[in-house]
């Protein structure tokens, strides 16, 4: 499966990574690997997880964070990157965009 990343998912991304560099050095770089890790087994897994709101979601294994993504065909096109810690309404909004 091909996966195709939105740009509001590589914004949530950078998001998250300013976040954590903030928190200690290194960690930033090491959320965006993790993440990205995490991105890159949609390739075999795509479209076996549960859809919450509409979308299929992954949770990152290092993070508390999930990716929200739906298939088309043969692609798995990556929406939203959230913080799982936000109020779930918050979550339920900013993928109501999609």
């Amino acid at each position: 499966m091909k996966i195709r990343l939105l740009r509001s998912a590589l914004e949530d991304l950078a998001c998250g990574r300013n976040f954590y560099d903030k928190q200690g050095e290194g960690l930033g770089g090491y959320f965006f690997d993790s993440l990205f890790a995490d991105i890159d087994s949609l390739a075999l897994t795509g479209g076996v997880h549960r859809k919450v709101f509409g979308c299929h979601r992954l949770l990152a294994k290092r993070f508390p964070y999930a990716v929200y993504y739906k298939t088309d065909g043969n692609t798995a096109v990556v929406w939203r990157v959230l913080d799982c810690r936000q109020d779930p309404q918050k979550i339920r909004r900013a993928l109501g965009q999609l």
